[in-house]
């Protein structure tokens, strides 16, 4: 995923068309491996972050493991994209159309759909509430040769680029195997790539780590604030706003 999609609007634009069947999404912008800062908690990081012509917002996730696809995971991550997607003065109307989408190895909502669409939903008159939030699960054990999106998902999970059905991902997946084949050293790309994502998940445990203690701190109250945001190296801004969640 992180090498194969990574400015690959080609790719990206055949996922989203296929998964969201919208033939005309046009893809202006992907990155993977995407890292979004939150000061009051947990960072994530995206597989893939995409953006298309009408300024709509796509992570997409692949996870094998049925645990790294929970569903409060999903919620999580739809909330921290919309914290970044606004500046200070901007209108909340403003605020752009999201879509996360988890494309999961075995059938984690457990109901034998080969794709889940997740709405808020207003209950008592049974209408959708279109605030623009999007939550999409792709069940990748449903591999039905004769939908689009069942080909879609031969192809993630085939290893013979030869086999595949879209001729893009096998182009791409072709490509990098040839790479590998030749003698070039992709071994060190993956250990590097693995080698970043130690380094940032400590950064985060520890950033998880050092927030808890502020937090205890504060709720001592036996440090000033700014003695807090200094012995901690923490903003002093950043504690407090924990101070004032302290209280509620």
């Amino acid at each position: 995923m992180s090498v194969c999609f990574d400015n690959n609007i080609e790719c990206t634009e055949l996922l989203l068309r296929i998964i969201l069947n919208k033939p005309d999404i046009k893809v202006t912008r992907v990155k993977t491996q995407t890292s979004i800062k939150n000061l009051l908690g947990r960072d994530i990081r995206l597989d893939i972050d995409a953006t298309d012509s009408e300024n709509k917002k796509y992570n997409i996730e692949v996870q094998r493991s049925d645990k790294g696809a929970d569903r409060k995971r999903a919620r999580y991550h739809s909330s921290i994209l919309d914290s970044n997607l606004l500046k200070p003065g901007d209108n909340f109307s403003d605020l752009p159309e999201t879509y996360v989408i988890f494309i999961t190895e075995n059938d984690v909502i457990g109901r034998g759909k080969p794709l889940y669409h997740i709405e808020r939903r207003i209950e008592n008159i049974d209408e959708l509430f279109n605030d623009g939030e999007h939550i999409i699960y792709v069940n990748g054990s449903d591999r039905n040769s004769a939908t689009e999106l069942g080909k879609l998902m031969q192809d993630f999970f085939c290893e013979n680029p030869n086999d595949m059905n879209f001729k893009p991902l096998a182009d791409t997946a072709k490509r990098f195997r040839e790479f590998q084949e030749g003698g070039n050293n992709v071994s060190k790309l993956v250990e590097d790539f693995a080698k970043e994502y130690a380094e940032e998940y400590a950064k985060e445990y520890a950033k998880e780590k050092t927030l808890e203690l502020a937090r205890t701190l504060i709720k001592g109250g036996e440090l000033s604030l700014k003695k807090i945001a200094a012995y901690l190296n923490l903003p002093f801004e950043q504690v407090k706003l924990l101070a004032a969640q302290a209280k509620n």
